[in-house]
């Protein structure tokens, strides 16, 4: 997945784990989001995109829809090199 399309898809997550949509680069936290929504969003992102975001770094993944974007790329790369 490109970027783009892994940035459509984290809005539909979002939208759907939350009840809104965010802009990309706005903080989550602003939209409402408390430490079970979080457990609840990491996991969505989890299932969908076949990557764990580790419990202990789910705050600084969660911080926006583009760190989330970050983490899938990253991830998605590492999966590749391996």
């Amino acid at each position: 997945m490109n970027r783009q399309e892994i940035l459509t898809k984290l809005d539909e997550i979002v939208y759907n784990v939350i009840g809104t949509h965010v802009a990309p680069d706005a903080a989550l936290s602003d939209s409402g989001l408390d430490s079970m929504t979080k457990v609840d969003l990491a996991l969505a992102v989890g299932k969908a995109f076949g990557c764990k975001i580790p419990a202990t770094e789910i705050d600084e993944y969660l911080e926006s829809i583009d760190t989330l974007a970050a983490f899938v790329e990253e991830h998605q790369t590492l999966s590749a090199k391996a």
